[in-house]
């Protein structure tokens, strides 16, 4: 295929422009993925756009080097300045340095292509690519190899790092805009602009205001979810890591999930097949034999084979469903560490798509164990080049110590923000941040996953995890139909559901008959997102409650919420705070600590702003405590309590373990560890 594809090219203004040439867009060896292609294109954009500094998100597995490097052959010296054409590529690890420079060779075998790390690597700096570790780069004689004048272009591998001081050190060098750390630091005049792209899985998960002190903007997300659907990661980081292995073991999500996946592994020319619950038990049979003859190469299951399945020529574990369960994380991985000299399996691969060392506690990996960070990447490294990188960790602590470099102030105080405060005001007083960015209309969080929408006196609607039995029978919304309960079609694998509370009188002569204000719920809508459930029912709130411009007084933005709180909701909002603060408050204290946290000034300034409160935010706080929010906050602080206690046992246990040659301490030092 032939794609008409765009060459930069800077002008004596400096700014970019466009002209337009017919070639591949893919390199001779490598066919681009659709999403591939479209990055490259969103980037190039960018660049004809005037920006020189953009971000691109891509997950782990969807093939950022091969975006990259092809993106470099795109890029092409600015006019007026023919002797810049070689490119640097920045990484954190020298196993991602030698991955990078693979794949820069195996793309283009005809650039030269250098490595920068350590005393092992040592490059000219006059190659068409140069793939340097940051740490050595903060040598200003390794540094000064890379004269701007020569450069194309800059890319920052796992770019979410680029805003810490040490990589601004180096991209100040090469953009005036990007501020060094070091006020001293003289500010570079460079001959033309350079274009510096980075490249990152996690954008999503640090300060977009810290990134933007390097990057202008991101200019092209796709979200691992949206990888995992289409079935690109899971398969293509089989055929980059695992393809050798004999017997691969894949646990998914659900039934979808497996037949989706094991197709994407046959259009790749895998032999894959699955099993799960509704396999009949002979066919389910013949299939677990024939894998453990290695009869085919990847079996993928759903709930089946994750525990009691004996299979001990498992060498490959595909780990693509999430769980917080540490018996059940075990118990996958478990399949793969059975002996089986007799197949020649020396080991097992354990690929992880769900970031189970985070989700899972007290899961020890290979970095833990030597010191090192457990998001480092570990691929294939003997015991020889571990210790080799916890040398040279030591090596940057000392490049980065207080005598090389400026002293980071300790911070002076700490601010959080408590959402699930049922008395907090952050974000209007919603409970919920995040819930604000899928709906216009005034939902409330409540904690335990559950949200509000009060319907204007008419009731309200209740969206909470759907874990009944009988999920499917109430109508599945999509988010992709008009709402019609009639044309909902049945899904068994709905995660949340609705329900409609009606009004049937006004609360306050309710109260005075003693009676309830409501009538029976009705379940509206089951969704498999919380997206899906909150468009569905607003829709339902919209056309079936409050159709017509009344509907109006549901937004977060109608006047009356922006008006003064009436006397009578301070004065119930007063009541239930003064009702909980004493409990919550004392485990506030008891986890914080009683230096760090003082209850009195706490309470004098939540009063001052509990008196100017406008009616939306008392509204919003008044819902949320009728609906259960304080209730499970001050379960959350005992949590919290207990949690931190165990957390200070631990670090006592730790304590006494640390052996070190060398004078004791004194006995007065563990009484003041166990107070």
């Amino acid at each position: 295929m032939r794609w008409a594809i765009h060459r930069w090219c800077c002008t004596h203004k400096g700014q970019y422009g466009r002209r337009y040439t017919t070639a591949r867009l893919s390199p001779p060896s490598v066919q681009l993925r659709p999403y591939q292609e479209s990055c490259i294109e969103a980037c190039t954009d960018a660049l004809a756009s005037g920006a020189s500094r953009i971000g691109v998100s891509l997950p782990t597995g969807s093939g950022k080097t091969t975006v990259f490097i092809t993106l470099i052959s795109l890029i092409y010296p600015p006019d007026g300045f023919p002797d810049a054409k070689r490119s640097l590529i920045i990484v954190n690890s020298i196993e991602l340095a030698r991955q990078a420079a693979s794949q820069a060779k195996k793309l283009f075998p005809h650039w030269d292509v250098e490595i920068e790390q350590g005393t092992k690597h040592q490059a000219s700096g006059l190659s068409d690519v140069t793939v340097a570790t940051y740490q050595t780069l903060l040598q200003s004689q390794r540094l000064a190899k890379f004269n701007p004048s020569g450069l194309k272009a800059i890319i920052i591998d796992e770019a979410h790092h680029a805003a810490a001081p040490s990589y601004r050190r180096i991209l100040s060098q090469f953009d005036p805009a990007i501020s060094n750390p070091d006020a001293a630091a003289p500010v570079p005049t460079l001959a033309h602009r350079i274009p510096i792209l980075g490249f990152s899985a996690t954008f999503s998960r640090h300060d977009g205001l810290a990134l933007g002190s390097v990057f202008e903007r991101i200019v092209y997300h796709r979200d691992f979810l949206e990888m995992i659907k289409e079935q690109w990661c899971i398969c293509s980081t089989w055929l980059d890591k695992a393809v050798t292995r004999k017997s691969t073991l894949v646990f998914c999500v659900n039934l979808a999930h497996v037949r989706d996946l094991t197709q994407a592994f046959r259009d790749a020319g895998v032999d894959a097949r699955y099993v799960y619950s509704g396999t009949p038990a002979a066919e389910r049979k013949a299939l677990i034999t024939a894998f453990k003859a290695q009869a085919f190469p990847v079996l993928l299951n759903c709930a089946i084979l994750t525990e009691g399945a004996d299979i001990p020529n498992i060498d490959c574990i595909i780990v693509a469903r999430p769980t917080r369960s540490r018996n059940i994380f075990a118990q996958m991985i478990g399949r793969g560490m059975r002996l089986s000299p007799d197949t020649g399996k020396k080991d097992c691969r354990i690929i992880d798509f769900v970031d189970s060392t985070s989700r899972v506690p007290g899961v020890v990996s290979t970095p833990t164990l030597f010191g090192l960070d457990p998001a480092e990447l570990i691929d294939d490294e003997s015991i020889e080049t571990l210790e080799e990188r916890v040398n040279q960790a030591k090596d940057i602590e000392d490049i980065q110590s207080p005598d090389n470099m400026n002293m980071v102030p300790e911070p002076k105080s700490v601010a959080y923000i408590e959402h699930d405060d049922p008395f907090s005001l952050a974000d209007g007083a919603s409970g919920a941040p995040h819930i604000r960015t899928l709906s216009k209309n005034a939902w409330v969080g409540c904690g335990g996953d559950i949200y509000i929408l009060e319907c204007m006196g008419k009731g309200y609607i209740r969206i909470e995890p759907n874990t009944s039995e009988d999920k499917g029978e109430v109508g599945f919304f999509s988010g992709l139909m008009p709402f019609d309960l009639l044309e909902c079609a049945p899904d068994p694998e709905s995660n949340y559901k609705a329900v409609f509370t009606p009004a049937s009188l006004p609360s306050q002569t309710a109260f005075m008959l003693k009676i309830s204000p409501f009538q029976r719920s009705r379940e509206i809508l089951q969704a498999r997102s919380l997206a899906d459930a909150v468009k569905g029912s607003d829709t339902y709130a919209r056309t079936k409650i409050l159709p017509g411009p009344i509907g109006l007084g549901l937004l977060r933005s109608a006047r009356w919420r922006h008006q003064p709180a009436t006397d009578s909701q301070i004065a119930f909002v007063r009541k239930r705070r003064d009702k909980g603060f004493t409990t919550a408050r004392k485990l506030q204290e008891e986890v914080i600590g009683s230096k760090a946290f003082k209850a009195a000034a706490l309470e004098d300034e939540q009063m001052r702003k509990l008196s100017n409160l406008t009616k939306g935010e008392a509204a919003n706080i008044i819902s949320r405590i009728k609906h259960g929010a304080q209730a499970r906050y001050e379960k959350i602080m005992k949590a919290n309590n207990k949690l931190a206690e165990r957390e200070k046992k631990e670090r006592q246990r730790k304590a006494r373990e640390n052996v070190a040659v060398g004078p004791l301490p004194p006995a007065s030092h563990y009484e003041a560890q166990s107070n």
